[in-house]
């Protein structure tokens, strides 16, 4: 009798306990995924908020839940990607990734070909050396817009642009680069991150990339 009357409390208090059992609350759909590609213009922060009443990301972008994955100098101009994606994100920003990213740079003067080869080759910055980049003279892109200021020109010294792509993103790395050699940057446009580039953007306006497309 004493032991049918303990099976009976245990099942009773088994029962108890799975009608205890809290329910699993659903889990919430996740959000997909969206990329924001901006030409962002010259005298521009990469960011939404400023204390100085500077411009920031909040002029040009009305796309709630994405922030920017790196940043563009104050003084550069071309593509910034901001996205909603922790994952992508950090994959784009952490150095250990290498994700190459093509500017299109105006230089004071003419390099020559050892100037070049240098950044090839790799320089020493201040910060320790530079990987090898892949840099080609072209001619001023036919789509690119005025900059607002105009660069100062000195008229007794060319111009020329260069193409340059880094797997790096030290701070103002490419002028760095470019002044290490001899050649000061007057003008730099970042076209290309990863797959994304510039292509159809008008400076100072973005498109927004969803779950597939992106």
């Amino acid at each position: 009798m004493h032991q049918r009357n303990s099976k009976a409390a245990g099942q009773a208090r088994s029962s108890n306990a799975r009608r205890r059992k809290p329910l699993r609350r659903p889990d919430r759909p996740r959000e997909a995924r969206r990329i924001v590609l901006f030409n962002k213009p010259f005298d521009v922060l990469s960011q939404f908020t400023d204390g100085g009443n500077r411009a920031t990301l909040a002029d040009y972008i009305q796309e709630p839940g994405v922030y920017a994955a790196g940043r563009l100098d104050r003084d550069s101009e071309g593509l910034l990607l901001l996205t909603n994606d922790g994952a992508l994100q950090a994959k784009l920003t952490q150095p250990g990734k290498k994700t190459s990213k093509t500017y299109y740079v105006q230089v004071e003067g003419e390099p020559d070909e050892a100037a070049l080869q240098a950044l090839r080759d790799g320089v020493t910055l201040n910060d320790g050396p530079t990987l090898p980049a892949k840099v080609e003279r072209i001619d001023e892109p036919h789509w690119l817009w005025p900059r607002n200021p105009p660069i100062r020109e000195r008229k007794a010294i060319p111009t020329s642009w260069l193409s340059i792509s880094i797997i790096e993103g030290r701070n103002r790395q490419v002028r760095r680069m470019t002044a290490h050699i001899g050649y000061p940057t007057l003008r730099l446009i970042r076209y290309r991150i990863g797959s994304w580039t510039l292509d159809g953007l008008a400076n100072g306006e973005y498109r927004v990339l969803h779950g597939n497309e992106s």
